[in-house]
């Protein structure tokens, strides 16, 4: 059984002498590094917290101005091709009238042709006429 004399009550300041002791020497300094790391991991998170905000904003900006260049690129596209079916418009145009006068040209060139033609067979019906009489009836008129 256990005596309860001085022996116990030394034993007892002991004890709590090597618990100030340990606490001092032991405990403090590793509570200490475990909240400076509690700290730094929490500094750490906001960090990543705020870069992930960041990151977030930026990856929208960069969306966005990707659909207003598409949007811009298709106007531009489009803008040309008008401009370019006009283009085409004017140019077909444009040899359409230059066809239409030749082809106007070429008539009044066969019609004064064909005019001209007409005069000379007229001057030679009567030649022709007087050939192919004198060739029938075998004799010269």
């Amino acid at each position: 059984m256990v005596s309860v004399d001085y022996s116990l009550l030394v034993q007892i300041v002991n004890f709590i002498l090597l618990i100030l002791i340990l606490n001092i020497v032991l405990y403090k300094p590793i509570r200490g590094v475990l909240s400076k790391r509690r700290e730094a991991i929490d500094g750490l998170n906001a960090s990543i917290d705020e870069s992930s905000v960041g990151v977030q904003e930026k990856e929208e900006t960069f969306a966005a101005g990707i659909k207003e260049g598409r949007a811009k690129g298709v106007q531009l596209k489009d803008a040309l091709i008008d401009e370019a079916s006009q283009e085409e418009r004017r140019i077909v145009g444009e040899i359409t009238n230059r066809a239409q006068d030749d082809l106007a040209a070429v008539r009044e060139k066969i019609s004064q042709e064909m005019v001209a033609v007409r005069e000379s067979l007229r001057s030679e019906v009567d030649d022709f006429a007087k050939a192919i009489g004198e060739k029938i009836l075998g004799r010269a008129l």
